[in-house]
């Protein structure tokens, strides 16, 4: 059997917060966005490079920086306490791409969190309401995710059809909602969700929760193709596959590297698309912390790199910070002459610091502050 105790003291909240306005089962888009403006006002959304304390329940450190191409075109967002749920997180990172691709990261940035939050409550009042019954508490809230991530990414893409600022332009996206210990991770694009988890030896290592969703997969250059595009890589960028508009002669718009992403208008007749690939996990004690970053740090890194940079980094509100600027340094060592990418990174750990690593790493900081 489900139960429903936090998600109603989470809805009891989000009312208080209209101040009794008339809501009743109707979690509109209101609601939800008046969530994300008292969540962004008590700090508990951020979108720039910063840290959550180390001694709270999900501690997460997030860190960007702009490459040589230009704007940073990269945005992330993490959001403590997902509509006023004690017992979720929200963090997202967005890779822009094309001339505005900077805006329409940021809009998709914005537009998101509510609208998924807002999806997400009106499928859960639906279950409340009669249907969800008897059913497995697992499958129940994956799928309750994965309803309200379909909707939420169809209903942006929609919406962004009306910014001209969208037609060339557009944005990856890699999200994931921590909801206890369930675990769900959704995936626009080419940035990579990985796991690290201990083994039956102890031995800490990666588990790829995502996959970089390029033209050249089989099921991504299939669906291209059968919609009239073209999956092909360029002399002059050889091994670099991307999608194309239909062959009239010459080659027509600019080539996008990724099968899937928001925006990008010029391309969605001939099968791009913004449809999320979801996974889930259940956090056990073994897993001890996930990254969420820009495929920037992939290009130059391997998981397991990634892992070991993150869990050997001293303090935990320093590890995004750490992983960005090794990439940075693997960059420069392993692509030169190539403009380096912007590179961002969210580390969400999972389980919470012991007392007494919570008193050294608070006296450290006091230590810092003293200096």
């Amino acid at each position: 059997m489900v139960q429903f105790s936090s998600v109603f003291n989470g809805f009891k909240k989000s009312l208080a917060i209209k101040n009794g306005r008339k809501s009743g089962h109707d979690f509109g888009r209101e609601v939800a966005n008046t969530l994300a403006k008292e969540a962004k006002k008590n700090e508990l959304m951020l979108t720039s490079s910063g840290c959550v304390a180390c001694g709270s329940k999900n501690s997460v450190s997030f860190f960007s920086k702009g490459g040589k191409k230009g704007i940073n075109q990269d945005r992330f967002i993490v959001w403590e306490d997902f509509g006023c749920q004690d017992d979720m997180i929200f963090c997202g990172v967005f890779d822009g791409h094309g001339p505005w691709g900077h805006l329409v990261a940021k809009r998709v940035r914005k537009l998101m969190p509510p609208a998924l939050l807002h999806n997400w409550q009106k499928r859960v009042v639906n279950y409340i309401d009669g249907d969800g019954i008897g059913i497995d508490r697992s499958c129940f809230q994956f799928d309750i995710w994965k309803q309200s991530y379909f909707e939420t990414c169809s209903t942006i893409d929609q919406e962004l059809e009306h910014y001209a600022d969208s037609f060339y332009s557009g944005t990856t996206a890699l999200t994931l909602v921590r909801q206890g210990d369930l675990l769900v991770v959704a995936n626009v694009g080419d940035s990579r969700a990985v796991l690290a988890t201990t083994d039956d030896d102890g031995r800490l290592g990666p588990v790829q929760l995502t996959v970089d969703l390029k033209p050249n997969l089989p099921r991504e250059s299939e669906r291209i193709m059968q919609s009239r595009g073209r999956v092909l890589s360029c002399d002059d960028e050889p091994g670099v596959y991307r999608v194309w508009m239909p062959n009239r002669g010459t080659i027509e718009g600019p080539g996008l590297a990724i099968s899937r992403a928001f925006g990008d208008y010029y391309l969605k007749d001939f099968g791009l698309i913004s449809e999320p690939e979801l996974t889930s996990r259940s956090i056990t004690q073994r897993d001890q912390f996930a990254i969420l970053a820009t495929d920037g740090v992939w290009d130059v890194l391997s998981n397991q790199e990634a892992v070991e940079i993150v869990s050997s980094t001293p303090e935990r509100e320093d590890a995004a910070k750490r992983l960005v600027e090794s990439a940075i340094c693997a960059w420069k060592r392993k692509r030169r002459g190539i403009p380096m990418d912007d590179i961002s990174a969210i580390c969400l750990f999972f389980h919470s610091i012991p007392p007494s690593k919570q008193e050294d790493c608070l006296k450290e900081k006091f230590e810092k502050k003293l200096k």
